[in-house]
């Protein structure tokens, strides 16, 4: 500020402060080598796709990569591949990658659902509600419709 003040929520030069701490420098292509098609038939997986990590996963933890490492300690418990992405706050199509290559490694367990369950209208809504659950860079959450 002009006085000499910070504004709230931002550094001392005056740029907003991210509350969840700083991204990642990283840009997507180096995480991944390059590699945009993540899985063997070339289509990505679903955002809806349901990973968990494996034992074996989690006793590799310490030999992982960061962003794999980060991948397999959030799949203790199931997570979609959009959700991982939020959480992690990595590009979507960074976790698809990444997952496909622990899934080939053994370390995520993988489960597309059917193609019926994906094209119901409520499981869209949930899905919707469970992104709009999810606060933004600053902490907020989406309004509602």
């Amino acid at each position: 500020m002009a006085d000499g003040r910070t504004a709230r929520g931002a550094d001392d030069d005056g740029f907003p402060v991210d509350p969840f701490g700083p991204v990642a420098a990283v840009r997507p292509f180096l995480v991944t080598a390059g590699r945009v098609a993540p899985t063997a038939s070339g289509r990505p997986m679903p955002v809806e796709t349901q990973v968990v990590a494996t034992a074996q996963g989690l006793e590799a933890l310490d030999r992982l990569s960061f962003e794999q490492h980060d991948i397999v300690a959030a799949c203790r418990q199931p997570q979609s591949i959009a959700e991982i992405a939020a959480r992690l706050r990595l590009h979507l199509n960074v976790v698809r990658v990444l997952a496909e290559d622990l899934r080939a490694a053994g370390q995520l367990t993988v489960y597309v659902p059917h193609i019926d369950v994906t094209r119901d209208a409520s499981v869209l809504r949930r899905v919707i509600d469970g992104l709009r659950a999810v606060p933004d860079s600053r902490g907020v959450l989406r309004d509602t419709d």
